[in-house]
């Protein structure tokens, strides 16, 4: 009786501690980022220094010229969507392993076609797509927690962050969208419902062809004679062709229809416009 009331008890104390959930050591994140026509993801562990040196050459975290899995646990991932160029070499969309061997004045940064490497000994060179060099830069404050973010993200090119501990790398993604865009704008042009206010903002903003721009947001006016926001544009596409007087004139006119339609945030755009004239 004795011996199954003991066994009783160490069963119901294995059961309950397998019912208490604890938090990782090293959280996971994944983050997302909308880039070109497409979207990075990125999933990978974050550790914590807890006291101690995140880069040297016995760290036990990310020992300095060793292939690091750029996190803990899991092996870390970038998805691409969409096609990108990193290093002057073109990845296709999909899912690829990114790796580092970090150093004290430069890290190399891997994409790899392998996802599984969560620790040095899996990692073969082979299966590299690209490698990357790229300095280590000294940040002035301690970062606790590894963290990787997407910065400086514009029409064609972002950059990945890696920060932790004082140390920061950067790694610089591409990707050419211009032939592209212009050859569906051209098309989409020819068609029954021409995206007039589209194409004024490509020319403008991507080309840097302000005459194209300036005859695709008139046109845009002319279908929609009470929409401030294109009247705004068709002044900063003046303002960059020179021309002050037309630009101040198609900013008052903004303000009249903003004011009207009470859309307080067009009405400051323009005079602000207005003042750097």
């Amino acid at each position: 009786m004795k011996k199954w009331i003991a066994l009783t008890a160490i069963v119901a104390a294995t059961s309950l501690q397998a019912q208490v959930r604890m938090p990782q050591p090293s959280t996971t994140q994944t983050i997302a980022q909308e880039f070109g026509l497409g979207k990075i993801e990125l999933s990978y562990s974050r550790p914590n220094l807890k006291g101690r040196a995140a880069f040297g050459d016995n760290s036990l975290l990310a020992p300095l010229g060793q292939v690091w899995r750029t996190g803990a646990n899991a092996a870390t991932t970038i998805t691409f969507t969409d096609e990108v160029v990193i290093n002057q070499v073109t990845i296709k969309p999909g899912k690829y392993g990114l790796l580092s061997i970090p150093g004290k004045k430069e890290w190399t940064l891997i994409i790899s076609k392998d996802v599984n490497v969560n620790q040095s000994s899996m990692y073969k060179q082979e299966n590299d797509v690209v490698r990357v060099t790229a300095p280590a830069m000294s940040m002035k404050d301690r970062v606790e927690t590894f963290t990787m973010q997407f910065a400086n993200v514009q029409y064609e090119s972002c950059e990945l962050h890696l920060m932790w501990d004082k140390t920061a790398v950067s790694l610089p993604i591409q990707t050419f969208l211009k032939a592209r865009i212009a050859a569906d704008m051209e098309k989409a042009l020819a068609g029954d419902k021409p995206p007039y206010f589209a194409a004024a903002t490509f020319y403008n903003e991507w080309m840097k062809d302000n005459e194209k721009a300036l005859a695709n947001i008139t046109k845009a006016i002319e279908g929609n004679k009470t929409a401030f926001w294109l009247y705004l544009a068709k002044a900063r596409i003046q303002r960059d062709l020179g021309d002050k007087v037309g630009a101040k004139a198609s900013a008052e006119e903004c303000i009249k229809i903003a004011t009207e339609a009470k859309n307080d945030d067009y009405v400051r755009m323009a005079k602000d416009l207005i003042s750097k004239l």
